[in-house]
């Protein structure tokens, strides 16, 4: 797009169906590098991702002629492809519908980074559902409770 200039960072989280603990560690940098090369060739900048067991947290410098619903559909269909191409879990792996999207600005991007990275440390202190719920309550989203993911009380 000429004379088209842009400045778009969106942080996707989606879950694992079930809420299950499917991601191992052994195959969750594989499992990025793949999500990263899906981002790449949407014309977009995977600039941080963390595949938690159950849960996976994005951010993207997402190209304006990518839409958000587009990509993440792109992501976890094309990844639930190749986890079930690796044979990495007994039966099929699916993401669970839906997915969470928050916009930042540049200045924002270092603690973001960070934030993703630190996925592991950040999960012993509060559970994907309080984590949840607190980024939409911070970007003022309505939900309705019913609609959101299946959580593992």
């Amino acid at each position: 797009m000429a004379n088209t200039y842009t400045q778009l960072y969106v942080h996707i989280i989606f879950a694992v169906k079930g809420r299950q603990n499917l991601i191992s560690e052994k195959h969750r940098e594989e499992l990025e590098k793949y999500i990263c090369g899906i981002i790449t060739n949407k014309n977009s900048k995977p600039l941080a991702i963390y595949c938690n067991p159950d849960h996976t947290h994005i951010l993207i410098g997402i190209n304006p002629s990518v839409s958000v619903s587009d990509i993440a559909r792109d992501i976890k269909a094309n990844s639930s492809k190749f986890i079930n191409g690796k044979k990495w879990i007994a039966g099929k792996f699916n993401w669970q519908d839906g997915f969470g999207a928050f916009t930042y600005a540049k200045s924002q991007i270092d603690a973001v980074v960070k934030y993703i990275l630190n996925q592991p440390v950040h999960h012993k202190k509060k559970t994907f559902k309080e984590e949840y719920i607190e980024f939409l309550e911070k970007f003022n989203v309505e939900y309705d409770p019913k609609y959101l993911f299946g959580w593992n009380d």
